[in-house]
C-alpha cells in the first residue's frame, strides 16, 4: 500500500520506545524511505483493516433479539414475579 505525501499534510509526533525507535530506522534505511513514510503506511493499512463502527442505533442493532427469550410478558405488574424479584432462584419468600 503506498502512501503519498500530500502537501496539507498533519503533523503528529508519537513517542517510541527505543526498540522500535531501532526497528523502524532500521527499516526505514533497508527500504531507501523515511520513518515518516513507513509509519504512514503501517497507519493506513492498520486502518484499513479495523473493523468499521455501525452508525446504526441501538434498536435497529438489538432487532434481531426481541422475542428471542420466553418467559412472562411484563413481570413488573405480576405480584407473584415482584415478590421474588432480585432474589437468587430458590431463595423467593413463602
Amino acid at each position: 500500500m503506498l502512501v503519498t505525501k500530500s502537501k496539507s499534510m498533519k503533523t503528529l509526533s508519537p513517542r517510541l520506545t527505543p526498540a522500535l525507535g531501532r526497528e523502524l530506522e532500521a527499516l526505514a534505511q533497508r527500504r531507501c524511505v523515511s520513518k515518516s513514510s513507513l509509519v504512514r503506511e503501517a497507519l493506513a493499512r492498520y486502518l484499513a483493516a479495523s473493523p468499521q463502527v455501525s452508525k446504526a442505533s441501538f434498536l435497529e442493532r438489538a432487532a434481531n433479539l426481541a422475542g428471542c427469550i420466553e418467559g412472562p410478558s411484563d413481570v413488573s405488574v405480576s405480584g407473584e414475579h415482584l415478590r421474588s424479584y432480585g432474589r437468587p432462584p430458590g431463595l423467593a419468600p413463602s
